[in-house]
């Protein structure tokens, strides 16, 4: 008996302690996730609101969300709106675009002591926020885009609730205040979007609807950290030597401090592979910044899908007080590879010039797709996330291009990538548009490319910067071919000087396509650009619009197919599956999902449906009157031009280098160029492999 009791009070003082030290670990972060309250109501009433009189605003509600959110699922939850993703339901949403929101909840004052501070970490505000905590602002936002984080130590009460509210203003209204130029151009619908930094898909696109929407999008938390605390850490492959499985790794770190002496401070760094310890040092601290170059032997090279293996290396770098009391640390994967894009300024029949990634010293074939939004409600992202990339996984793709429409992604998405050997180009989020040249965007680019670079520039997968999504070639569709995209300021120098300055070690592109000064100069020819995007009349894919085409790389290039019945029936009212035509026009749902972005856009979203119905027509000669027999025919068209764009350019690969066509999956139930539709539904281009990546090298 007393055996048993001995090992009870063990047992129940174990439990004590692991609790204890889970709580410990807890207390660093503190989620504050969860149901909160929102208010909301048109802003034109909102001039006075406070958090002290929300509930007295007129015509103003107040209903439970969730966060990370999105105000439109909250307002379906609520059951204020029908789905959006029905038929043209999606239109309703216009209404709520004047609105103001208005998030609170409260929460525990944390423990902590007063030689740490407590930052509250919004990881996604949309967009335009003023934060209040406890009768206070703390803050203000104007970018959806990044992470926003607040100091808020003083203002915590210690024994009793803290109440927090976020209130975001209406994105539509603020852009309408600014000062167009002719010099700026949007395509229709955009023009508020040109100064307001939201992913630029919100306000409408050809593959997703527009949905202005508003939230805390991602994670909100609270952080304890010690005053004294690693404020950056960058690693990357400074150079190798195959031949003797070598390599040199630079690592550049900063601090911050409460401290007056940090001459007993230490910094220790620790690489591991396979939980083998391959390089393990204490550095003496001589000041808040140092760098290190680290020699790697026996290394192992981390190469693209089909190239090689992707081993990672846990990096740790760690800041130490004098008795070794750990203060901080930064960890992660390191792949030790280099980088290059090898480019021409131009291309000519007899000066044929290159467009190609050099991964550790060997040109790469780059085979994949366009990454574009996972979700047109951003808050839902990761639950895509997971199976999309396994889509990417089982198509062989080595390569994807995240285009300009839309938001960076996670952390998350970044590993995956790093652990399949898929490189990842990054359009900077611009697309399609004249942006303002003023001092007020350039200070918003720059801000957010200091913080979107540092966050994603450790992924060995991450192969490029790209300064925009079609922002050069833009000026050839307004009919302002004489002025020269390299007079852009935000690609041309805001956006090259934050890449050159925090992320040395990788290449930077001014535009996707980019018109160099040389192309311009010999006459904003495309037959002259080394790298292209092929979107043309839709006509037969075997025409010499595609096939008479002198660049090295294709970076979009794509092709109509319809969804399965099934999934038209999931996205459309019954009675609009079928006929889709009605007196020779396309119904409202068909261009609804078009994508019109708005009611009154009907003659865009009949264009994008004409386009489907033409290639089927270039094809088989004739267009299928039933249903069943169209959808076929539709997909089989676009699985046999995916197919012939996939083979021709890979029947000349070394002249060729690359293409990445457009695109996996849907972000939103539509009718579109995607392979993939947004229920995970695979169309013939994918079940045939023949959109896909298939071949190993």
């Amino acid at each position: 008996m007393k055996y048993f009791l001995v090992v009870f009070l063990i047992s129940i003082c174990m439990n004590l302690f692991v609790n204890n030290q889970v709580a410990k670990e807890d207390l660093k972060t503190m989620s504050l996730n969860g149901k909160w309250d929102l208010y909301f109501g048109p802003e034109d009433v909102a001039d006075s609101a406070s958090p002290a009189n929300l509930s007295a605003l007129p015509h103003w509600k107040m209903i439970s969300a969730k966060v990370p959110g999105n105000v439109e699922l909250d307002l379906f939850n609520a059951a204020l709106i029908e789905d959006p993703q029905m038929g043209s339901n999606v239109f309703a949403l216009q209404k709520y675009e004047s609105y103001q929101w208005w998030y609170r909840t409260t929460f525990k004052t944390p423990a902590h002591d007063k030689h740490q501070e407590v930052l509250l970490n919004f990881e996604g505000i949309d967009c335009l926020g003023t934060i209040w905590l406890n009768d206070s602002i703390i803050g203000k936002t104007d970018n959806m885009l990044i992470p926003h984080k607040f100091d808020v130590t003083e203002l915590l009460r210690p024994n009793e609730k803290n109440e927090l509210y976020v209130q975001l203003k209406s994105a539509v209204l603020a852009g309408r205040k600014y000062l167009t130029t002719p010099l700026e151009y949007a395509l229709p619908g955009k023009w508020e979007a040109l100064n307001i930094r939201k992913a630029p898909h919100m306000y409408g696109w050809d593959i997703m609807p527009r949905i202005v929407s508003a939230g805390l999008w991602r994670d909100v938390s609270l952080h304890i950290k010690n005053k004294t605390c690693l404020s950056s850490v960058y690693w990357a492959t400074q150079s190798i030597n195959k031949d003797n499985n070598r390599a040199e790794v630079c690592i550049d770190w900063s601090f911050t401090t409460e401290l007056d002496k940090i001459n007993d401070l230490k910094v220790k760094v620790t690489i591991e592979l396979e939980g083998s310890k391959i390089y393990e040092r204490k550095y003496p601290v001589t000041g808040h910044h140092d760098k290190y170059k680290i020699a790697i032997e026996d290394a192992k090279f981390w190469w693209p899908k089909g190239y090689g293996d992707q081993p990672l290396y846990n990096i740790s770098v760690e800041l130490i007080a004098s008795k070794d009391d750990l203060l901080d640390q930064h960890s992660g994967k390191l792949g030790i590879r280099t980088i290059e894009l090898k480019r021409s300024e131009i291309t000519l029949p007899d000066k044929k010039g290159e467009f190609a990634f050099i991964v550790n010293g060997e040109k790469i074939f780059a085979k994949g797709t366009n990454w574009v939004p996972l979700d047109a409600l951003h808050s839902r992202d990761k639950n895509h996330l997971e199976a999309t990339v396994n889509m990417l996984v089982d198509l062989n793709c080595n390569m994807i291009r995240c285009w300009g429409g839309n938001v960076y992604e996670s952390k998350d998405f970044y590993e995956l990538c790093d652990k399949y050997g898929i490189l990842v180009w990054q359009d900077f989020a611009m697309g399609c548009a004249r942006y303002p040249q003023t001092d007020e965007l350039a200070d918003k680019m720059q801000a957010e490319a200091e913080v979107i670079i540092p966050l994603l520039r450790n992924h060995p997968s991450l192969a490029l910067w790209a300064g925009n999504n079609e922002n050069d070639v833009f000026l050839t569709w307004i009919g302002m071919n004489h002025i020269d995209p390299n007079s852009d300021r935000i690609s041309r120098e805001v956006l090259p000087t934050a890449v050159r300055e925090h992320d040395p070690f990788r290449p930077y592109l001014q535009s996707s396509p980019y018109v160099s000064p040389t192309v311009f100069a010999n006459g904003f020819d495309k037959k002259t650009m080394p790298e292209v995007h092929l979107w043309g009349p839709r006509g037969y894919f075997k025409a010499p619009f595609y096939t008479d085409i002198n660049a090295h790389f294709v970076s979009e290039i794509g092709y109509h197919g319809c969804p399965d019945r099934a999934i038209l029936e999931e996205m459309m009212d019954t009675e609009f599956v079928y006929p889709w035509k009605k007196d020779g026009s396309w119904n409202d749902q068909w261009v609804t999902k078009a994508v019109a972005a708005f009611p009154s856009q009907d003659e865009f979203g009949q264009k994008r449906n004409n386009l489907m119905t033409k290639q089927i027509k270039e094809l088989f000669g004739e267009v299928p009157k039933d249903l069943d027999t169209f959808i076929l025919a539709s997909q089989s068209v676009q699985a046999e031009a995916k197919k012939f764009f996939i083979e021709s350019w890979r029947i000349k690969k070394g002249d060729r280098s690359g293409i990445l066509w457009w695109n996996l999956r849907d972000g939103w139930p539509i009718v579109s160029d995607a392979i993939v539709d947004y229920y995970n539904r695979k169309k013939l281009a994918y079940q045939e492999k023949s959109g896909g990546c298939m071949h190993n090298h």
